[in-house]
């Protein structure tokens, strides 16, 4: 039964990227993907995908070693904004409220189990594009790029985690997301599962890290319009010198066709295209997925790569 605490939670809104080649991912972000910049601060650059609605989509962030920083959920309205930094406080999870960037309003900072940055709030600047730069369709946020992969918005974040299930009831509790799908070892234990706070197939993922570190980064993830675009971008990354890592292949969990890239600061980029699938019922059932029909690998394509179970950001033992 979905709880009242579901749909508090509007989307994730934007995330922070640490990355310790800065200009290389710079470069990497605007020119093939096509994301536009906005404004500088200090070591930070903050960029917009071209059809996400508010000001930005991605802050990247100069940093010793790369990895994820601070990922941000829009709450649905200034009351399940106040109800939802009320469960966090509850779990003990909370660090304070504090003034956010580039015309996001106050924000609660709180942090998963497992040590990742987070933070929730509800006012936002819609994004506004330079005079004489604006799109030709009125409801489309900026104009297309019309280069590069064509990153169209963020989709979802993917974070490694030393306990699965602790980081789940978390989300679950706290934050009303839902489970979609799972997958569940002969053990017992959970290694993976896929979040959604609305109808959206999923926003955040938690998979095991193997080397049982906390606070890593599995990847982040940018929607297309097409399989096209995918199968571009990869021709577009292997002319660019960018390693390709898997794909493109379709995944069975989620259905999601798909390109894996480490963009120059070694930090994990996927390319998704769900197409139109959503989790319309308001009674779904969470999809559970065994050790031996996990261990198929992809819906098609060739079989995943060693390092997808083993890379994250930062590193461990490098």
């Amino acid at each position: 039964m979905r709880t009242p605490a579901f749909g508090d939670i509007a989307h994730l809104g934007h995330v922070e990227l640490l990355t310790s080649e800065f200009e290389k991912s710079r470069w990497f972000f605007t020119r093939l993907l096509g994301m536009r910049e906005v404004a500088a601060d200090g070591d930070s650059v903050f960029l917009h995908a071209w059809d996400d609605y508010e000001r930005y989509t991605l802050k990247l962030t100069a940093a010793p070693a790369s990895g994820v920083g601070r990922v941000a959920l829009r709450a649905a309205s200034p009351e399940a904004l106040e109800r939802r930094v009320r469960a966090i406080e509850d779990a003990g999870r909370g660090v304070g409220w504090k003034d956010g960037e580039q015309g996001v309003g106050r924000s609660y900072a709180f942090t998963d189990p497992d040590g990742h940055p987070m933070e929730i709030y509800y006012d936002t600047e819609w994004f506004t594009a330079p005079e004489g730069e604006g799109p030709a369709l009125k409801n489309q946020a900026d104009r297309f790029p019309g280069f590069g992969i064509n990153a169209r918005r963020l989709d979802h974040v993917n974070y490694l985690a030393k306990d699965v299930e602790e980081n789940g009831v978390f989300i679950e509790q706290a934050l009303g997301g839902e489970p979609t799908e799972q997958i569940r070892l002969d053990s017992g234990e959970i290694s993976a599962q896929w979040f959604h706070f609305t109808n959206k197939s999923y926003d955040l993922v938690y998979s095991a890290d193997n080397t049982g570190s906390t606070g890593r980064l599995h990847h982040i993830a940018f929607a297309t319009d097409t399989r096209e675009d995918i199968l571009k971008g990869a021709d577009i990354f292997l002319e660019n010198g960018i390693h390709i890592e898997s794909g493109p292949h379709k995944h069975a969990i989620q259905q999601t066709f798909f390109l894996y890239v480490y963009e120059p600061g070694g930090n994990r980029i996927e390319f998704a295209n769900a197409g139109a699938r959503l989790m319309l019922a308001p009674d779904w059932r969470t999809i559970e997925w065994s050790e031996a029909e996990r261990a198929k690998g992809q819906a098609w394509g060739m079989k995943t790569i060693s390092t997808f179970h083993s890379h994250g950001t930062p590193p461990v033992g490098e």
